[in-house]
C-alpha cells in the first residue's frame, strides 16, 4: 500500500524503467510462460508416476478370477431380457440376479423436475446390491458402478461391463478376506442416476433446491473410499482406456490412476490415456508431440468441467473414482476377453481392500502427458503466473501514469517552473544583489498567485455546481484531482455485474417467454434471449460512454483527452482479471489456462484511447472474446472436428449442426449448474461477461 500511496512512488529509477519498458515486460511473460507450459510435456520436464500409498500392496496381488464362464452366460441372459426392454431397464432380471448370488439388494427411485421452460418431470430407478464385509463392520466401502444403456440408447452398450460386474459379484462372494462392503450399482439416465444415488446414499442435496429430488435409500453400507466405474462396450476389447477428469475439472488421487495403469500392465492388457498410446521415447521431438497432444487433449477436458464419465460425480464427496472404457478394435496382439477384464478389476479391489485409510499422500493436482508420466502443481503453476503476470504490471504501470498525469497539469507545470526559477536564482546569488534577488522573487510570487486563480475561475465556471474540482495540495496551493473518476468507475463497476447477476437469475423467465409467446424450444429459447441480451450489452456499452462525455464535456475528460474513469475502470478489469486466473487455477487450471491463453493479450493491449484506428482495432479484437460468442466459436471448432466430410462442403446442414451445438451447450451448462452444482455458467456469468463488459468499456472510452 506505501507504494501506491507514497507520492514520491513513481519516480524511482526501477519504476521509470518498469513504465518505459512495461509492454515489453508483459510480452516476455506472456510468451516465457507459454513456452514454459509447452515444455512441461518433454520428459525433461515431468517426472514418472509412482505409488506413494504403501498400503496398496498391489505387487502382492494375486489375482484369481476364474468366472469367465458365468461372465458369458450372463452376457447372454443381458442380451436377451434388454431385447424384451429396448428403452427402459430389465428391473425383474437385475433384481432377481442380484438375490441370487446373495447380496442385499436394493431399489433407488429419484425424481428430476427440469428447471427449464415447461418443467417436464422425469423418473428413474437405480438397482444396488451390497457384499457386506465378511471380516469388518461396515464401517468403510467400495463402489463398483455400472451406467445401463438399453438398446435403443445413442451410446455404446455397457452390456459386457454388467456381466463382468456379476460375474464378479458371484466371485467375490465367495472369498472371506474382504474388510469392506463392496456396492454393486446399476443406474439408470447415465450420471443422473449416479448423482441422485450419491445425495441420497450421503443424505445432502448439491443442485438447486427442488430440481433432483434424490428420495431415500433403504439400505446403504460403510464410508465409500473408492469406486470404479466399468464401461465395456464388447466382449473383446483392443485397449482400456482410462477417464479421470470430474465435475467442475476435479480429479482423483494419482494414487489411483497408478493403480489401475499398473493392474492393466500385469495383465498384458493394453492401456490408453485419451485413447492415445504413450510415445516409445518421451525426449525425442516425437515423443514430445505426441505427449504434449495428450496433455492438451486432457486440458479441453477438464476446462470444459464436465465429467467425462460417471466417476467424475464421486469425486465432490471425498471418493476417489476413475472409468474403465473398452472398445472393440483391431490391434496388433491378442484382444483382453472377459477373463482378463475380470482379473483386471479383482485386482484393483484388492489392492483397495488393503487400504488403511483414505487416499491422502499422492497428488490431486495434476496434468498426465503419458500413462506414466505426471506434472504435479508445483511445475504447472508458475507458467499460469507468468502468463498473468502482465495483468499486474500493466494495473500498475496505469496507476503511475494516472500520477503522472496530475503531475503534468498547469498548477504542477507552474510550480515546477518556480521550483526551477528559484534554483535558477540561487545559482546566481553570488553575482547579483540582495535586492535584486527579493524583486525576482516577489514578482515569480505574483505570477504564480495569478495563475492559480486564473485555474480556479476556469474549473468553477466548467463546474455544474460551481465548485472546483481542485483540491489544496499540502503546502497550501490548489492542484487537480486524479480522483474524480472514481464515482464514475465505481457506477460502471457495479452495474456491469448487477446486469451479470440479473441475466445468471433470467434463465427460467427467458425459456417461459419463449415457450408461452413464441413456442420456441427450451434451447432455442435460451439461446435467443443470451443473445439478445449479449447484442445489448455490446451496444449499450459506447453509447453510455458517448453520453457521459455529452453529459459533462469538461470535468469529466483527463489530461490525455478520455474520460477520468477509463483508468479505473482498466485497472480494476486487469486486477479482477487476473485474480479470477488465480482463484480459479486453484481448482481447475485447465479452464484458468484457457481463459488466461485467450484474455490475456488483448487486455494488455485494450487501453483509453483517442485514436480512432486503434479504438475500432480494440473492438474488432474484444468483441470475439464475448463469452457467448466465444463458446458459439467453441462449439463450431468442436463440430468441424466430430463432422469433417461436412467441413468440407460448409453447406447449410453444417451451419444447423454449429447452432445446435451452441444452443445445447448453453442449455446444458444451465441444467447442470441446477441439477449437478456446476461451476462454468456461474464463472461465465459472475467472472467472464463482467470483466468483459469493464474492458468494453475502456476499449470505447
Amino acid at each position: 500500500m506505501g507504494l501506491l500511496t507514497d507520492p514520491g512512488a513513481g519516480r524511482g529509477k526501477l519504476t521509470q524503467i518498469l513504465v518505459s519498458h512495461h509492454s515489453k515486460l508483459c510480452a516476455l511473460s506472456y510468451i516465457s510462460g507459454v513456452v514454459w507450459f509447452m515444455l512441461l510435456a518433454h520428459g525433461m520436464f515431468n517426472a514418472g508416476t509412482y505409488f506413494s500409498e504403501n498400503a496398496l500392496l498391489p505387487g502382492l496381488v494375486k489375482g484369481e478370477f476364474d468366472e469367465y464362464a458365468s461372465a458369458k452366460t450372463f452376457f447372454t441372459e443381458i442380451t436377451e431380457e434388454a431385447a424384451r426392454y429396448p428403452d427402459s431397464v430389465p428391473y425383474p432380471w437385475l433384481i432377481a440376479k442380484l438375490k441370487q448370488l446373495n447380496l442385499d439388494t436394493y431399489t433407488h427411485n429419484f425424481t428430476l423436475k427440469y428447471p427449464l421452460g415447461a418443467r417436464k418431470v422425469y423418473t428413474g430407478k437405480n438397482v444396488y446390491g451390497i457384499l457386506r464385509a465378511p471380516r469388518g463392520s461396515s464401517t468403510e466401502a467400495l463402489v463398483l458402478s455400472v451406467p445401463y444403456r438399453p438398446p435403443n440408447s445413442v451410446y455404446p452398450t455397457t452390456a459386457p461391463s454388467l456381466a463382468i460386474a456379476m460375474a464378479l459379484a458371484k466371485f467375490f462372494r465367495r472369498q472371506k478376506y474382504w474388510a469392506k462392503d463392496i456396492i454393486f450399482l446399476v443406474t439408470e439416465h447415465e450420471q443422473l442416476g449416479v448423482q441422485a444415488w450419491l445425495e441420497a446414499y450421503h443424505g445432502v442435496s448439491c443442485g438447486y433446491e427442488g430440481v433432483l429430488d434424490a428420495g431415500t435409500l433403504p439400505g446403504r453400507g460403510g464410508s465409500i473410499q473408492a469406486a470404479v466405474n466399468l464401461e465395456i462396450h464388447a466382449e473383446r476389447v483392443g485397449s482400456i482406456d482410462v477417464k479421470v477428469e470430474g465435475l467442475n475439472g476435479q480429479l482423483p488421487n494419482l494414487d489411483l490412476v497408478n493403480l489401475v495403469h499398473r493392474m492393466c500392465s500385469k495383465e498384458g492388457i493394453r492401456h490408453t490415456f485419451k485413447d492415445r498410446e504413450d510415445a516409445p521415447n518421451y525426449e525425442t521431438f516425437k515423443g514430445w508431440a505426441n505427449s504434449f497432444h495428450t496433455l492438451m487433449l486432457m486440458v479441453f477436458t477438464q476446462s470444459t468441467g464436465v465429467p467425462n464419465g460417471n466417476h467424475g460425480l464421486f469425486h465432490r464427496f471425498g471418493i476417489e473414482a476413475v472409468t474403465l472404457e473398452g472398445f472393440s478394435r483391431k490391434i496388433k496382439g491378442n484382444p483382453a476377453g472377459f477373463y482378463h477384464l475380470g482379473r483386471v478389476v479383482e485386482r484393483i479391489f484388492r489392492s483397495l481392500n488393503n487400504l488403511l485409510e483414505r487416499f491422502h499422500q499422492s497428488f490431486f493436482f495434476y496434468l498426465l502427458p503419458a500413462t506414466d508420466r505426471y506434472i504435479s502443481i508445483g511445475m504447472y503453476m508458475p507458467p499460469l503466473g507468468l502468463i498473468g503476470g502482465g495483468l499486474f504490471i500493466k494495473a500498475f504501470v496505469v496507476w503511475l501514469k494516472m500520477q503522472e498525469d496530475k503531475d503534468l497539469s498547469p498548477k504542477s507545470k507552474d510550480t515546477a517552473a518556480g521550483k526551477s526559477g528559484a534554483k535558477e536564482s540561487d545559482s546566481h546569488t553570488e553575482s547579483k544583489s540582495g535586492e535584486k534577488q527579493q524583486k525576482d522573487t516577489e514578482n515569480d510570487e505574483g505570477e504564480e498567485s495569478k495563475d492559480s486563480e486564473k485555474l480556479l475561475k476556469e474549473d468553477e465556471a466548467h463546474s455544474p455546481h460551481g465548485k472546483s474540482s481542485v483540491v489544496e495540495s499540502g503546502e497550501g496551493t490548489m492542484a487537480p484531482s486524479m480522483w474524480n473518476g472514481v464515482p464514475w468507475a465505481c457506477v460502471i463497476f457495479l452495474i456491469s455485474h448487477k446486469i451479470c447477476l440479473a441475466l445468471y437469475s433470467s434463465t427460467d423467465m427467458i425459456t417461459h417467454l419463449g415457450l408461452d409467446y413464441f413456442s420456441l424450444p427450451t434451447e432455442t429459447a435460451l439461446f435467443l434471449g443470451f443473445l439478445i441480451a449479449s447484442v445489448i450489452l455490446t451496444l449499450l456499452s459506447p453509447a453510455a460512454c458517448n453520453a457521459s462525455k455529452r453529459a459533462d464535456p469538461q470535468q469529466r475528460q483527463g489530461s490525455r483527452g478520455t474520460p477520468e474513469w477509463a483508468p479505473f475502470v482498466n485497472i480494476a478489469a486487469l486486477l479482477e482479471l487476473s485474480t479470477m486466473l488465480l482463484a480459479v487455477s486453484m481448482h481447475n487450471f485447465s479452464l484458468a489456462l484457457i481463459c488466461a491463453v485467450i484474455y490475456v493479450p488483448p487486455a494488455l493491449w485494450i487501453a483509453p484511447t483517442r485514436n480512432r484506428l486503434r479504438k475500432w482495432c480494440q473492438r474488432l479484437i474484444w468483441i470475439p472474446l464475448q463469452p457467448l460468442f466465444l463458446m458459439c466459436i467453441a462449439a463450431t471448432i468442436s463440430t468441424a472436428v466430430s463432422f469433417p466430410e461436412e467441413l468440407k462442403e460448409l453447406d447449410f446442414s453444417f451451419l444447423t449442426k454449429v447452432v445446435t451445438a451452441s444452443c445445447n451447450a448453453l442449455t446444458f451448462s444451465v441444467v447442470d449448474t441446477y441439477a449437478y452444482g456446476s461451476w462454468v455458467f456461474p464463472i461465465g456469468c459472475f467472472l467472464l461477461l463482467p470483466n468483459w463488459i469493464l474492458f468494453w468499456a475502456v476499449a470505447n472510452a
